[in-house]
């Protein structure tokens, strides 16, 4: 009998033993609700092609733990019967040619579109371009208007009567186009549209109880919080972040959580603003680095956090700290990744000005129009820049460095 080589190979990337991986697909299993039933003997059974098409439960737990399809993990559905077709049903449709035209068409007319892994697959690849066309130019509304489209598709695609396995996938899909979405409003810094539009992705992510997407949508509510100033809610949303299944059972996603959760102390209690980084930097230790994630999450990771350790430190005050570490973040963030990288230069700027070093806050701060390649900037970039330019000309407003700064400022500004 063949094996699967494919889970075989799937094991292996992940380090699973037998039993880790029964232990693994348990724990997903538990998590919905049902009974933790495989053992190392059903696991043998999936490798050595005995059992080629695991139990509908099984499959999506093991989907879940590996972040591929069943088919991408070696297993086949069975092949599905044609019925015989017999003398009677043979009268019944060949009534004439007319008749006969009728009878072919017929099993056509009416039916209803098969919807199925495929679209999901579909529908996830276009995610991918949209994180990856937000990663060089940010939030934009072209961009939020498509990632509107596509969640709209995929609930359209979920009504269409796919299984319910499918239709889960596919509230999963909407909920995470609808959060890039809600991200773009927040990146354009439209607090009031952002808002809506993540009640609306959490309630898919809940339609679709996938923990993941929930995590995001915190993440982001806890983003927004903080750009509006309500420090507490920031809070609040980052631990609503760390509560959910997917951060207890994977330290990266633990790590963003913290991490998300120590900007929201930052500005309210300095002391759980530091502890809440070090969990964050324990937990990112212990993550899988190249454990197979979504696209939304692809920019976490040393760099950024590196990132978020300059905000935090700039925020209790540590200047020093603070620029120590968006050297760090700049030396690690992916090349890709240009808006964040435009956004840890600005976060460089005002950890030097706050050390009183003008002439090389400037020079630094210019840099951030340069690395946007021309492209109108951001929301969230134009309003840190503009927390830079109320710092300069508090600090130095008559010197010709800040007079200069200021006149790119202008030029820039006006390009949005």
């Amino acid at each position: 009998m063949e094996g699967n080589e494919r889970l075989d190979s799937a094991m292996s990337e992940h380090g699973f033993k037998q039993h880790e991986l029964a232990d693994a697909v348990n724990t997903r299993l538990i998590d919905k609700g049902h009974k933790g039933t495989v053992g190392e003997r059903t696991v043998r059974n999936w490798l050595t092609g005995t059992t080629k098409w695991p139990h509908p439960r099984q499959r999506e737990a093991l989907e879940a733990v590996f972040r591929r399809t069943a088919e991408e993990l070696g297993f086949r559905p069975p092949a599905r019967r044609r019925p015989l077709e017999g003398p009677v049903d043979r009268r019944n449709f060949l009534t004439g040619a007319t008749g006969t035209t009728v009878a072919a068409a017929a099993p056509f007319l009416g039916a209803t579109p098969r919807v199925g892994t495929s679209d999901v697959i579909r529908l996830r690849n276009g995610l991918d371009s949209l994180m990856a066309l937000d990663a060089t130019r940010g939030g934009h509304e072209s961009l939020e208007r498509t990632a509107l489209a596509g969640a709209a598709e995929a609930l359209e695609k979920q009504r269409l009567g796919a299984t319910q396995r499918v239709r889960r996938r596919l509230y999963a899909v909407a909920a995470d186009y609808t959060a890039v979405a809600a991200w773009s409003a927040l990146d354009a810094h439209r607090g009031d549209r952002a808002h809506v539009l993540l009640g609306r992705a959490l309630h898919l992510a809940g339609m679709a109880r996938d923990s993941g997407a929930e995590l995001c949508v915190w993440n982001l509510y806890a983003m927004l919080a903080r750009q509006r100033d309500e420090r507490t809610q920031a809070v609040d949303s980052a631990m609503a972040a760390q509560s959910t299944s997917i951060a207890k059972r994977d330290p990266f996603y633990s790590s963003l959580a913290h991490a998300r959760t120590a900007i929201g102390h930052a500005s309210l209690d300095r002391q759980a603003a530091i502890r809440s980084l070090g969990y964050a930097w324990e937990a990112l230790e212990k993550a899988i680095p190249d454990e197979p994630r979504p696209s939304w999450v692809a920019f976490y990771g040393q760099g950024e956090l590196m990132a978020i350790t300059s905000i935090v430190r700039d925020r209790v005050g540590d200047f020093e700290h603070a620029e120590a570490a968006s050297h760090q973040a700049l030396a690690s963030i992916p090349a890709q990744f240009r808006r964040n990288r435009a956004m840890a230069t600005a976060r460089l700027a005002l950890a030097q000005l706050h050390q009183g070093d003008v002439d090389q806050a400037c020079a630094t701060a210019s840099t951030t129009f340069a690395l946007m390649g021309g492209d109108p900037l951001p929301g969230r970039l134009r309003s840190l820049l503009g927390d830079y330019r109320r710092n300069l000309i508090s600090l130095a407003p008559d010197a010709a460095v800040s007079r200069e700064w200021e006149d790119r400022f202008r030029s820039e500004w006006s390009r949005a």
